[in-house]
């Protein structure tokens, strides 16, 4: 008699492909020899998946696009969205993804925690000071040194003495770094703006690093990274006038960057409820051609609030998608928290906590 055990591992990636990331675990449980598989090997690898997370009302949700089937005739798998139930009896304020491994920051004076998603590994981590509080307006970095991938959390920069003296904005990691969008401490119009990386085997930040455009600053525009499978950075500029633009890195490192045009989009041309939301987040696909931009704050109707991604291509493209439809009920009378924001593409780590 066969059992689930005998099956090949082909068809067994393509089972656990479709099964959502934080469900993982739940699925494995079932047959000793798949858990071991999984614990090795990353599943799931031959489908063209695109993985991040989004906050809601303090609490985490796994998102899962698929764009496999996406061309400009058709339309392809709409995206799932679940909740975090691990995590479900905190309030989450702020997440950091470096390869595969998510850092939460909770309110209040709670220890920090490192998840492998895919794993379902947890580590929690004690502050430099038992009576530190995170606030909101706490700056963080998490990655790795170079040679023996020792993971680091980066959030008192002055116990380092490591003042990048600059306004640092967002970040991402990226190849065991975290690069920042920052501007220069002076006044309008006199501001240039640029990129600084965080070097985490050199505990140090490098030069800083040009953009391929200059914000202005004003209130209508907008900045945000991502990364692209962890290999290149993107970032997207929204200009005053309503024209989005989006690049990508060809070549990074703490000293150097080089960058090419992915697409660019004026989005005056799309409908108001685009157009109209001034901060956007986002992750690309090359093969496809197309971003998928995510706007940070919700669309309401009468009885339930909803998100949107938007998926933007050239040649004025534009396919919206709605998605994680929440009752007007929900706790603090707000159904989305307004500092909810997407992660960059999600992919799987092997590494345990």
């Amino acid at each position: 008699m066969r059992t689930i055990s005998d099956l090949p591992v082909a068809l067994v990636e393509e089972i656990l492909s479709r099964v959502p990331l934080t469900s993982l675990s739940a699925v494995r449980s079932t047959c000793k020899t798949w858990n071991a598989l999984s614990k090795t090997q990353i599943f799931g690898k031959t489908r063209q998946q695109f993985l991040g997370f989004m906050m809601i009302d303090f609490g985490l949700y796994s998102i899962k696009f698929d764009l496999q089937g996406l061309n400009y005739e058709s339309d392809f798998v709409e995206p799932s969205i679940k909740r975090v139930s691990i995590l479900d009896q905190l309030d989450i304020f702020k997440v950091f993804h470096c390869e595969g491994l998510l850092l939460c920051v909770f309110r209040g004076n709670r220890w920090p925690v490192v998840w492998n998603p895919y794993l379902g590994g947890t580590g929690w981590i004690q502050p430099i000071s038992d009576f530190h509080k995170y606030q909101v307006s706490d700056k963080f970095a998490f990655g790795y040194e170079n040679k023996n991938r020792n993971y680091k959390i980066l959030s008192a920069w002055k116990v380092l003495d490591v003042n990048p003296d600059c306004d640092i904005k967002c970040g991402v990691s990226l190849k065991g770094k975290t690069y920042f969008f920052a501007k220069e401490i002076a006044k309008a119009p006199n501001v240039k703006d640029f990129l600084v990386c965080f070097d985490f085997t050199a505990e140090r930040f490098g030069p800083r690093l040009p953009l391929p455009f200059h914000s202005c600053g004003l209130f209508s525009e907008h900045v945000t990274l991502s990364c692209v499978r962890d290999e290149h950075l993107a970032v997207l500029y929204r200009r005053y006038n309503g024209v989005m633009e989006i690049y990508i890195t060809t070549k990074i490192e703490p000293n150097e960057v080089f960058w090419s045009n992915f697409l660019k989009v004026d989005l005056t041309t799309f409908p108001d409820r685009f157009y109209g939301s001034r901060s956007h987040y986002f992750f690309i696909d090359e093969e496809k051609k197309v971003a998928v931009v995510f706007k940070n704050e919700p669309e309401w109707t009468m009885d339930c609030s909803y998100q949107t991604a938007y998926i933007i291509g050239k040649g004025g493209y534009l396919k919206s998608v709605k998605f994680g439809e929440t009752p007007n009920d929900r706790k603090h009378n707000n159904a989305w928290n307004i500092n909810s924001f997407m992660l960059s593409s999600y992919v799987p780590s092997l590494v345990q906590l």
